[in-house]
């Protein structure tokens, strides 16, 4: 597998989604959070309980988009996920606020 870029722009998943290409997007914010604003689509894994779902992330699924508020826990969560063998995955830089920012300014900021 080619070597992937550990961060991936809002606009560039945006792009991958419109052009139709399957992504898993998984959003490693705490429940409070996702409460407040959402990525349609989106599956909520806490970054805590990863490991708990390791192995249903470490499968020949849609590549993995992994954000959080601004990017900072989700590319603690690639390079993790990179390190137990999931090569298929990127953080999305800037988080769910860049998302909104750049993307979608239906989804509130915070």
């Amino acid at each position: 597998m080619p070597d992937i870029a550990l961060e991936v722009s809002p606009t560039a998943v945006k792009a991958r989604m419109d052009a139709g290409e399957p992504l898993r997007l998984i959003d490693v914010r705490e429940p409070g959070e996702h409460a407040v604003c959402r990525i349609e689509g989106a599956t909520l894994i806490p970054m805590r309980s990863i490991p708990m779902h390791l192995q249903e992330l470490d499968d020949d699924g849609p590549p993995l988009v992994i954000f959080c508020h601004h990017g900072v826990r989700s590319l603690s969560v690639v390079d993790w996920l990179r390190r137990q063998g999931v090569e298929n995955c990127q953080s999305m830089a800037g988080g769910i606020d860049l998302w909104s920012l750049t993307v979608d300014p239906a989804v509130p900021r915070y």
